[in-house]
């Protein structure tokens, strides 16, 4: 992080805004030339700092309209254990976020499914026919205040 300049710390903040805008209007924003826009967003992606351009979708329109959070503890907790649960959870289409977490549960999920059958049916997949879970605790959004997917980015 410590290789990030003002330039690189302007190009992240405005590709977290809008990931599609086109280099030519990413270099007008930053104030730098678009040859040297692209070549610092290559390397901002060879790096790892960019993990991926994706378009956030509304749930509501698309017909997921149900959000759940999850804590999940495990009866066992080796690793092989957790690493079990996990490489089953981060499967399941209806996990959109995946946590190992401590103390208290051992993992809490974020969960966008249609409805409550289709809830239940994930939770019959994931969790029921589990044996090694021990206790669920659900909490459903009634009303999403915010959803931000941007870092905070020190200033330059």
């Amino acid at each position: 992080m410590n290789d990030l300049d003002a330039i690189d710390l302007r190009i992240l903040g405005a590709l977290q805004v809008d990931a599609s805008l086109s280099n030519q209007h990413l270099a007008s924003c930053v104030a730098v030339s678009p040859a040297t826009c692209l070549r610092r967003v290559k390397r901002l992606v060879d790096t790892g700092l960019i993990e991926r351009r994706v378009a956030l979708l509304s749930p509501d329109k698309l017909g997921a309209g149900l959000s759940a959070i999850l804590e999940i503890t495990l009866d066992r907790q080796g690793a092989e254990h957790l690493d079990a649960f996990e490489a089953r959870a981060v499967q399941e289409a209806a996990v959109q976020q995946c946590w190992r977490v401590s103390p208290g549960p051992d993992f809490v999920l974020v969960v966008q499914v249609a409805d409550m059958p289709a809830y239940h049916a994930f939770t019959q997949r994931l969790l029921t026919q589990d044996a090694n879970v021990r206790n669920i605790k659900a909490f459903f959004s009634v009303k999403r205040a915010k959803f931000d997917t941007r870092i905070a980015l020190p200033s330059a």
